[in-house]
């Protein structure tokens, strides 16, 4: 058994001595060295977190002009679409009269050669007729 004596009441001071001593030296530094990492994640945490916030709203913001962009391009695609079919009606509209122009000249042409054709051949035929008569006729 343990008999208690006068080396107890030592031990007793030598350990309130040691605690205090040592929440002087290790453990007051320690929680002092805890409470600035603490303080240091929560600031770096803020941090974080509004990098993130500013990156959402960066991507928000380049989403809506990509969007905008693409509405923009599409507008000019239908513009210069419809701009095309408007020159290829007009082109086709301006050929169709070329072509028009040109038949009505041909055809013009073709009935002046028809005629012409026409009073060679009412010429030669009289002329032939008399030719045929004649030597029908005996005429040489």
């Amino acid at each position: 058994m343990v008999v208690p004596d006068k080396t107890i009441f030592i031990q007793g001071l030598n350990f309130i001595v040691m605690i205090f001593l040592l929440n002087v030296v290790l453990i007051r530094p320690i929680r002092e060295i805890i409470k600035k990492r603490k303080g240091l994640m929560t600031d770096q945490l803020e941090k974080i977190e509004g990098f993130n916030s500013s990156a959402e709203k960066k991507v928000a913001d380049y989403e809506a002009q990509l969007t905008q962009a693409r509405k923009e391009a599409g507008e000019i695609r239908n513009a210069a679409k419809d701009e095309g079919v408007a020159q290829e009606q007009a082109m086709l509209a301006e050929a169709g009269k070329e072509a028009s122009s040109l038949i009505k000249a041909n055809r013009a042409e073709i009935q002046s050669e028809v005629k012409a054709a026409m009073e060679q051949l009412t010429k030669d035929v009289y002329d032939y007729a008399e030719k045929a008569t004649g030597k029908i006729l005996g005429q040489a």
